[in-house]
């Protein structure tokens, strides 16, 4: 199988190949989310993506772009990005928040609630696939 760094063109197409082949499946996400993102430190193109997440329509959209009127925006670092999005890593993500390395404007309080509730089977499975095709 195919391996791409984690957020180049290749990677982020597997990606949503792979979404697509479990939209529908997963169960709704239990809190409503329009969130931002920006990676920093990117190690190719210009050193940051703008990417967002939106669970407005009951189901997990990811993609690359950001949303008009969002309920936050995250500014975070790629190799954090990496350990929370593809090697499933939660604590990376307190431990850079802690230590100021994660920023966050706006509603924190829904960010916080995502990591809330039970996983979802497929979801994980998605994150399985997705962490099968990302280069180390």
């Amino acid at each position: 199988m195919a391996k791409y760094p984690f957020l180049s063109d290749e990677w982020v197409a597997e990606a949503r190949r792979i979404r697509a082949e479990f939209e529908g499946q997963a169960t709704p996400p239990p809190h409503v989310m329009r969130m931002n993102q920006i990676v920093t430190e990117v190690p190719f193109g210009d050193g940051e993506i703008n990417a967002h997440l939106d669970t407005s329509e009951g189901d997990v959209k990811m993609d690359l772009g950001h949303l008009e009127n969002p309920d936050l925006t995250v500014t975070i670092d790629y190799v954090t990005a990496k350990a929370i999005i593809v090697d499933g890593n939660p604590q990376a993500g307190m431990q850079a928040f802690m230590a100021g390395k994660i920023k966050v404007q706006g509603d924190i309080t829904k960010l916080m609630a995502m990591q809330q509730g039970p996983v979802d089977a497929v979801a994980s499975e998605v994150a399985e696939r997705i962490k099968e095709i990302t280069a180390d």
